[in-house]
């Protein structure tokens, strides 16, 4: 990484415990702008717990999260969004509700930059099944179509970054295919993405560089060729 790359997210140092349970060990972490960043690992290794701990949703015992170079650890979460960082949690969490429209205009604001480059028509430009879906309910949206509504909302944000938690995790392979193409479009778009998903050939096909967590620690951190090309280290750290 050069000197002059500009970190959006710098977290050092994280111990992360859920009651006695030690989940996050010493972890260091970094996106870069415009970096795509593939997070893997096996179930129970710390992936969702490093993403809450940058969110604020679960605060560390220790260490430093830095947002945009401020010190934002154990802050709200509202405050960590506010500084550009769009998050999509594993179960979506839309507005059940409020129809698709709603869910996505209640969204829209400027970047931090001032940036409107994602707009209402160009996320249904990008999401067309949602068009078809507009005066629907949240809960009336199959899985898929939920997932779509939620990285749309994301987007509405203009954020620096999108963190996108197990991004096709029980989805159809058809729909699952639809999201890997936006996952390829947000990165064309310059925004930086921190995607944690079971299909490492799907993540390594966009992303730049890759972090394989192990018992909350670093692994594996490297390009995707590496990765790709390294079936024993694929099968150490992924069982695959």
């Amino acid at each position: 990484m050069s000197p002059s790359t500009e970190l959006l997210i710098q977290a050092q140092g994280l111990n992360t415990y859920y009651g006695a349970s030690h989940i996050l060990r010493d972890l260091s972490f970094t996106v870069a702008r415009g970096e795509t960043i593939g997070l893997m690992g096996r179930n129970g290794m710390g992936k969702s717990t490093l993403l809450k701990s940058i969110m604020g949703l679960v605060k560390p015992r220790s260490g430093q999260v830095n947002i945009t170079g401020r010190a934002m650890t154990g802050r709200s979460p509202y405050e960590v969004s506010r500084l550009g960082i769009a998050y999509v949690p594993e179960g979506r969490g839309i507005f059940g509700n409020l129809s698709v429209r709603e869910n996505l205009q209640m969204a829209a604001r400027a970047g931090t930059r001032g940036q409107r480059d994602w707009t209402y028509e160009r996320v249904l430009e990008t999401f067309p099944r949602l068009t078809e879906r507009l005066h629907h309910g949240g809960q009336q949206l199959s899985g898929g179509e939920q997932q779509m509504l939620t990285i749309g909302r994301a987007l509405m944000t203009n954020p620096d970054v999108l963190i996108l938690d197990e991004a096709t995790e029980g989805l159809a392979p058809l729909i699952a295919r639809e999201i890997w193409r936006i996952c390829g479009l947000i990165r064309e778009s310059g925004i930086s993405s921190v995607i944690v998903d079971k299909n490492w050939k799907h993540v390594t096909q966009i992303s730049n560089r890759n972090v394989i967590l192990v018992k909350g620690q670093v692994a594996f951190e490297g390009g995707s060729e590496q990765l790709r090309t390294n079936p024993a280290l694929l099968d150490q750290y992924l069982g695959v």
